[in-house]
């Protein structure tokens, strides 16, 4: 199992900030450094310095780290258009000597698409340019020579595919998500890597379930991970003022994400690893306590 750690920082944080954690995770051995993709911050609140874009930020810190992964959960598909976001993540991807990860959605926020003057399409239209986005992407990485292509949303036209990214075949594809139909049969198809974010352990295998099943009949091979918010004390106060901190009750936290003592965080990953998942996304949402990464690779890391 790999822990990994995973940002909001449409929630208010500076480029600063996540240099600071991402630093922090490389130098704690953590597996890899995320942060989400989005302009606005969800919810009610102080929006603090605002986001920043997700592969601005990501280009930066491929120079300014040297062996931990860097990648996005995830990159709505109504943010860029496919030619582009297939050249900047093959760029960072050289930047970065091959650390990079793409993980890739329909969007699904529509307030930040309002506030920022980007389109949002009807749900169907939304997953109809995921889906193209997600085979154009791969084909401009994998393509030998020139890339065409010519579906409902997009064309491209003799495209010479470059430059292409460090990673060969291509930086591994991320697709999360829980639908019942659409979702399987896209990660069985395209994506390196499924991810269930937020769910129960229930909820978690029903939705690894549906993609083993659809991975049967393309033969391929998808890695399972989860995503689960994380508040780890030493004790029931440092618990509670964490969980305080980012504005979350406690008990909810315990139920629904991987709350409490490194111990019984520790139960839980064990229970998300046997069901089947290699990776797991410690969703960080107060990125000024540094000390909280201390804790989860002093006492849960090495055990995992």
């Amino acid at each position: 199992m790999k822990l990994r750690i995973f940002t909001e920082p449409q929630q208010g944080a500076t480029y600063n900030d996540l240099l600071a954690v991402a630093k922090a995770a490389e130098r704690l051995g953590f597996d890899a450094f995320f942060r989400s993709d989005h302009y606005r911050r969800i919810g009610e609140g102080d929006p603090g310095p605002g986001s920043t874009d997700a592969w601005i930020t990501l280009a930066g810190l491929a120079r300014e780290t040297s062996t931990i992964r860097l990648g996005t959960l995830v990159s709505p598909a109504t943010f860029r258009l496919p030619g582009p976001l297939a050249i900047s993540v093959a760029q960072v991807d050289q930047m970065s000597g091959g650390r990079v990860e793409l993980g890739i959605g329909a969007g699904w926020f529509d307030a930040e698409h309002t506030a920022y003057g980007i389109p949002f399409p009807p749900s169907g239209e939304r997953f109809g340019r995921f889906e193209e986005q997600v085979e154009i992407v791969k084909g401009l990485w994998t393509a030998e020579k020139s890339f065409s292509y010519d579906g409902r949303y997009y064309r491209l036209v003799d495209s010479p595919a470059l430059p292409k990214p460090a990673q060969r075949p291509n930086p591994p594809i991320i697709i999360g998500g829980v639908g019942a139909k659409r979702t399987p049969r896209l990660a069985a198809a395209f994506a390196d890597e499924y991810n269930v974010p937020f769910r129960t352990l229930d909820a978690t295998g029903e939705a690894f379930g549906r993609v083993r099943q659809a991975v049967q009949e393309t033969g391929r091979t998808v890695t399972l991970s989860a995503a689960q918010t994380v508040c780890v004390g030493r004790d029931q106060a440092e618990l509670e003022r964490r969980a305080a901190a980012i504005g979350t009750d406690l008990a909810e936290l315990r139920e629904n994400g991987l709350a409490g003592s490194p111990a019984e965080v520790l139960e839980k990953i064990g229970r998300i690893a046997e069901l089947g998942a290699e990776r797991v996304y410690l969703q960080v949402m107060d990125l000024a306590d540094l000390d909280h990464l201390e804790l989860i690779a002093a006492e849960v890391l090495p055990h995992v």
